[in-house]
C-alpha cells in the first residue's frame, strides 16, 4: 500500500461525511445490504457504508467518487451526469487514481496504482493530447473538471444511453464495458448523494422512498411499472394484462401499470390528460404515481408523451422505437422534459366512461 492510499484510507470517513453535510443529508456506517438499489435509479439503501456497496471497491476508490460527484455538484452538472462520470471511471481505473511508468512526472503526484498503458494518466486514463497537464490529470477533481467539461458538450447527453455518452468523451476502445458499471454508479451516487431506495417492507425492486411515504395502492402501481424496465418500447404496444407485440408504449405503460389497482387508464396521451382532470402545472405539487404529460405545443392538442412519477425527480417511462423501458433521473432539470412538461393528471378515480 502506498503512503497516499493510506492516507485516503485514514480520511475518507471525515471526507464522506463533510460531503454529505454540504448536500443536507447524512451517512451512517452499516452492513453490505441485501437488496442493492432499484435498477435504472439513483440511489442506495439507507444507512449504508459507501465502501461498503461495491465488492472491490473499498475506502481509497470512495474516496475518489466523492471528489467526482463533489466536483459535479459544484458545476451544477445533473445526478445522471454524475453516475456516468463515475461509471466511465470505474471502467477506466478501478477508481484508482494512476500514475504511469512511462509518464515521469506522473510518479511525483500522489497516486494509489501506477499503470502503462501509453501516456494516459488518472482515474479517467485521460492522455496528454488534447486533455491537458499530467497536474490537471492526476488530480481528482482537476480530471473529473475536464470529463464534465466534454460531457456537457455533447448535445443530448442527458438522454443518451450510459455507453454511448461515456464512449462520446472517452473513445474508448472497448465502449461497450462501460454498461456493466452504471447500476454500482448508481448506487455509489446515490449514497454519497444521500437519496434512500429500499423501503424496509418493500421487495426487491420497490420504489425509492420519499419524504411522507406512499400510498399502499399507488406503491402497487409503482412496483407493477418498475418491474417492467428493459422491456423494448413498441409502438400501440401494451395493455392492462401486460406488453403486446413484445413491448409497451408510454402509454400502453400507464394503462397496465393503473389496471393492478382496477384503474382504466386510456391507452393514448391526450385521452389521459382529458379523462383525470385538473392538470397539476406546478412540479412541486406532483407527488410519486401522478402521470406526467408533455406537449410540444404547450396546449393539450399537441400532447405526445407521458411517464409515470416516481418522485425525487424521476420518472419511469417507454421513450421511444429502439429504447426500453426507463428511468430517467432529475427531470425537473433536464433541458427537454422540463421545456415540454404541460402538466400531470392523479389518478385517484376511475375515468368516466
Amino acid at each position: 500500500m502506498t503512503t497516499e492510499l493510506a492516507a485516503a484510507a485514514a480520511v475518507v470517513s471525515v471526507v464522506i461525511v463533510l460531503f454529505v453535510i454540504a448536500l443536507g443529508g447524512a451517512i451512517t456506517a452499516g452492513g453490505r445490504p441485501s437488496s442493492l438499489g432499484v435498477p435504472g435509479v439513483v440511489c442506495a439503501p439507507a444507512g449504508v457504508d459507501p465502501a461498503d456497496l461495491v465488492d472491490g471497491f473499498g475506502t481509497a476508490q470512495v474516496s475518489n467518487a466523492v471528489h467526482i460527484v463533489a466536483t459535479g455538484a459544484e458545476l451544477g452538472v445533473p445526478v445522471r451526469g454524475q453516475v456516468i462520470a463515475v461509471a466511465t471511471a470505474m471502467q477506466e481505473s478501478t477508481l484508482l487514481n494512476y500514475a504511469n511508468h512511462t509518464v515521469n512526472e506522473s510518479l511525483t503526484h500522489p497516486h494509489e496504482a501506477v499503470g502503462d498503458d501509453h501516456d494516459s494518466v488518472g482515474l479517467f486514463q485521460q492522455r496528454a493530447a488534447g486533455w491537458g497537464s499530467v497536474a490537471t490529470r492526476m488530480d481528482p477533481r482537476g480530471s473529473a473538471r475536464l470529463f464534465y467539461e466534454r460531457l456537457l458538450q455533447i448535445p443530448g447527453w442527458e438522454t443518451m444511453p450510459l455507453t454511448r455518452a461515456a464512449q462520446a468523451v472517452q473513445i474508448s476502445a472497448f465502449p461497450d464495458a462501460y454498461a456493466k458499471w452504471e447500476q454500482p454508479a448508481a448506487l455509489l451516487v446515490g449514497a454519497l448523494d444521500n437519496i434512500t431506495c429500499t423501503r424496509p417492507d418493500g421487495p426487491p425492486g420497490s420504489v425509492p422512498v420519499v419524504p411522507g411515504g406512499v400510498d399502499p395502492h399507488i406503491q402497487k402501481v409503482l412496483d407493477r411499472a418498475l418491474a417492467q424496465q428493459g422491456v423494448p418500447y413498441v409502438w400501440a404496444g401494451g395493455d392492462a394484462h401486460g406488453p403486446t407485440m413484445g413491448g409497451f408504449d408510454c402509454s400502453g405503460l400507464m394503462t397496465y401499470a393503473f389496471a393492478g389497482i382496477g384503474i382504466g387508464v386510456p391507452h393514448q396521451t391526450q385521452a389521459i390528460w382529458a379523462a383525470f382532470q385538473p392538470p397539476i402545472t406546478d412540479p412541486a405539487q406532483v407527488q410519486p404515481g401522478d402521470m406526467l404529460l408533455f406537449s410540444g405545443s404547450g396546449r393539450p392538442g399537441g400532447i405526445h408523451h407521458v411517464g409515470l412519477y416516481l418522485g425525487a425527480g424521476r420518472m419511469l417511462h417507454a421513450p421511444q422505437t429502439g429504447d426500453v423501458v426507463k428511468t430517467e433521473t432529475d427531470i425537473w432539470n433536464h433541458t427537454y422534459y422540463a421545456r415540454e412538461f404541460i402538466g400531470a393528471v392523479r389518478a385517484t378515480h376511475r375515468p368516466a366512461a
